[in-house]
């Protein structure tokens, strides 16, 4: 039986198996509050993630498997103004507001670039969320619960 090795999905069978942007679409079309992330995060490692970079000002996202291999997304939305100075107690109570699950994702977005925050990198295998300004400055860091 001759099998097509880019038909495997299973990326522990087929090395060379990367993700795609309607996979990880997918698995973010679950996702209704920040309350959703831990499983999102959970979605996103089985389909062979191991970090990625979401950028606030337009929503795009960088994603990595661990062959190094990169997608870059889509921009999401209407470009957002990102504060230059950062604001880190905004920022987690923002970050609280949305695990609780009572606001969604683009009102997290706007409350993030209000915050200063350039983007965010999430990493898959260590189970993190580091927030940055626009100059590159660690603002937080938190552990994924998972």
């Amino acid at each position: 039986m001759n099998v097509n090795p880019s038909k495997l999905i299973d990326k522990d069978i087929n090395p060379t198996y990367m993700f795609t942007i309607d996979q990880i679409s997918a698995a973010h079309g679950k996702v209704k509050s920040g309350s959703d992330f831990p499983r999102y995060i959970q979605d996103v490692k089985e389909l062979g993630v191991v970090r990625y970079e979401t950028f606030v000002a337009d929503g795009h996202t960088v994603y990595w498997a661990a062959s190094g291999d990169s997608l870059k997304s889509a921009e999401k939305y209407v470009r957002l103004a990102i504060a230059q100075d950062s604001n880190a107690d905004a920022l987690v109570g923002a970050l609280k507001t949305h695990q609780r699950g009572e606001t969604d994702y683009m009102t997290f977005c706007k409350q993030a670039a209000d915050a200063g925050i350039e983007k965010w990198v999430v990493d898959v295998t260590e189970m993190t969320c580091t927030y940055y300004t626009v100059k590159g400055k660690k603002v937080l860091r938190e552990v994924i619960p998972g």
